[in-house]
């Protein structure tokens, strides 16, 4: 049976990919997401040796330009495993996750990992950082 800090780490995972999911004409929200992080939260992704790394807000509006102009369709983003270690008020969690949609009306697919570091703030988890790399399948 999972711990109570785990059921709320997991909600705030679910609720973390389900922001940029647009199938069915969802409208992602970057106030929804913007919500997640903490003050000064990072986002860095390491792509063929490659290291972007973004602000929560910059992070999030080429995404949601993406998701609503028609550029991604139909996407979904959702974990399929991980592992979260807790101490006290500071946690990490390991994160596999799948993807799917249509990016400029080709199909389009990958998966990947992200280790999400997070932080309880007033009795509310809330996310730190995100370190993530994709493996790209189309």
């Amino acid at each position: 049976m999972k711990h109570e800090t785990e059921t709320e780490i997991d909600a705030l995972t679910d609720t973390f990919y389900r922001v940029f999911d647009n199938r069915g004409a969802r409208t992602p929200s970057a106030d929804a997401l913007r919500k997640l992080f903490v003050p000064g939260g990072r986002i860095t992704r390491v792509s063929s040796g490659a290291i972007e790394q973004w602000t929560v807000d910059e992070f999030i509006a080429p995404r949601i330009a993406m998701l609503t102009d028609g550029t991604l369709a139909e996407f979904h983003e959702w974990e399929v495993r991980s592992k979260t270690k807790v101490f006290d008020n500071i946690a990490s969690r390991e994160s596999h996750y799948r993807k799917t949609g249509t990016l400029n009306g080709t199909p389009y697919a990958g998966e990947g990992r992200k280790f999400i570091n997070l932080c309880r703030v007033n009795a509310l988890w809330l996310i730190c950082s995100i370190l993530w790399e994709d493996d790209i399948t189309v």
